[in-house]
């Protein structure tokens, strides 16, 4: 006779539906959110020109800065660590480049070098101060913060006597090198469909919207590389395992410290990469740049379904996060809403993401149910 098996089925052997599937990905959540802020944002006044080339092109520009960034601060996130001197960082970095190209009169490309330069020492000191001394990051960077800070506008006001430096662009001879961050790509593609007169154009035949913008390029650029490397790379299960649990990690020979410094390293560098940007977009630095920044990019990657415990998330969900925050703050604009309460909305959506995704992780786990 044969006997009866005492339990009912392996649930781990059980087929896994394609809707359980799609919600167990961390950017679920964030997908479905940015999905239901477009369709809010077409049903109200003003949504012909938020959807219209040249305002989707401005929100999409701002999501672009803002995901540049975030990319990053997701990647330190999962590895269980955060860096809050990413604003002071863009500021700093820009005074860097600045103060090079117009009172050291380096050439852009070496002011912008210079300013990289000092990025991967901070991150780099940064990093190593949190790993050799056990001390939270959230500490370590909130004293970077206000070092940061607290030099871009000592240093530059004893320079300049300002807090800002201007005319940065005015006489350097590197077009080639400003238009690698604040160029456009696809500019006669564009011209052709002006012609064409699919696109809106000027008076004089060129197209209000000339082509995509370089900050966009580099953000795409950025989030399929790191989503790569976090995918498909030994160094990606690296920086899971080491926000899952970074004793257990180290047993199995991670090298937990070298993966978070590395981390920090790249935050910095991403937020000079901002800072470049901007000052080749304004032709200027300004010591207030970045302010609070880092707190948007924390905002973008747990509305992007990471976690701040570590462990989990996905930069493509970071970039649907960004992606929220860009069409909140352009859509609040062109429809006439006042811009006052953007704050206030956005301080919602991030408590709202956190309890979908908590709900949606906890759920297609199987941990729900009293379980």
């Amino acid at each position: 006779m044969r006997r009866k098996s005492a339990g009912g089925p392996d649930e781990r052997l059980a087929a896994t539906g394609r809707f359980t599937q799609l919600i167990r990905r961390p950017e679920a959540g964030a997908a479905a959110g940015l999905l239901a802020t477009m369709i809010i944002f077409a049903l109200l006044p003003g949504a012909a020109n938020l959807y219209s080339l040249q305002g989707s092109m401005t929100f999409l520009t701002l999501s672009a800065e803002l995901g540049i960034i975030a990319t990053a601060a997701a990647l330190l996130i999962i590895a269980g660590e955060f860096d809050l001197s990413v604003g002071s960082m863009i500021g700093f970095a820009g005074v860097v480049i600045g103060l090079a190209v117009r009172e050291l009169h380096f050439p852009l490309w070496g002011g912008i070098g210079l300013a990289f330069a000092a990025a991967i020492l901070t991150g780099y000191l940064n990093g190593l101060i949190v790993v050799k001394t056990k001390l939270p990051s959230f500490i370590v960077t909130l004293a970077s913060l206000f070092i940061l800070r607290g030099l871009s506008i000592g240093i530059t006001r004893a320079v300049t006597g300002r807090t800002q430096i201007p005319y940065i662009l005015d006489e350097v001879p590197d077009p080639a090198t400003a238009a690698l961050f604040n160029g456009h790509i696809f500019t006669g593609f564009f011209r052709w469909m002006a012609d064409q007169g699919w696109i809106a154009a000027r008076s004089d035949g060129a197209p209000f919207v000339t082509g995509v913008p370089m900050s966009i390029v580099w953000w795409l650029v950025l989030t399929a590389l790191a989503g790569y490397v976090l995918t498909q790379t030994k160094y990606g299960n690296w920086i899971f395992a080491t926000g899952g649990d970074a004793d257990v990690a180290r047993n199995v020979g991670v090298p937990v410290g070298r993966v978070k410094i590395s981390l920090f390293v790249y935050t910095a560098c991403a937020a000079t990469l901002l800072a470049t940007i901007q000052v080749m977009e304004a032709g200027s630095a300004d010591t207030t740049r970045g302010l609070l920044k880092e707190f948007e990019a924390i905002i973008a990657a747990v509305i992007g379904g990471v976690l701040l415990t570590g462990g989990y998330g996905t930069v493509y969900g970071v970039l649907f996060g960004a992606l929220i925050f860009g069409l909140v703050q352009m859509g609040i604009f062109y429809t006439g809403i006042d811009t006052d309460w953007f704050k206030v909305f956005l301080g919602i959506v991030i408590l709202i993401a956190v309890l979908v995704n908590n709900y949606i992780r906890i759920k297609a786990l199987g941990r729900g149910g009293g379980k």
